[in-house]
């Protein structure tokens, strides 16, 4: 099995209301649910807002610590699954589940340095 990253970007931005956070959060749970149970399930969590990101550039003198993520934006990454599925096909197909759940994009990459690279 290969194991691939599912990035979520969410917008800058006020989260949505509660009623829809609610909803988004009970179809994020149950698609959790699912993968758990397909066995597929690696790790999964949220990021707090891109403004709480400390950023350290060893491009600059004493590798200073920077206030705010790392690039302007529109969006960030909001959160991310790992799944460890046998195709691109199989992790695609999870992530358009994911990208349903959570009504945000989502980006479907495989890890380097693993079986098939």
């Amino acid at each position: 099995m290969k194991q691939y990253l599912l990035s979520v970007y969410q917008p800058d931005g006020n989260p949505p209301p509660p009623e829809v956070l609610e909803e988004i959060s009970r179809d994020v749970r149950a698609v959790d649910d699912e993968m758990r149970a397909a066995g597929v399930w690696v790790f999964a969590g949220g990021l707090h807002r891109a403004e709480t990101a400390t950023v350290l550039d060893p491009r600059q003198n004493g590798l200073p610590m920077l206030d705010g993520p790392y690039v302007e934006g529109k969006e960030h990454l909001g959160g991310l699954v790992i799944i460890a599925v046998d195709s691109l096909d199989e992790a695609v197909a999870w992530g358009r589940k994911v990208a349903r759940a959570t009504t945000l994009p989502i980006e479907v990459r495989p890890f380097q340095g693993e079986a098939g690279d």
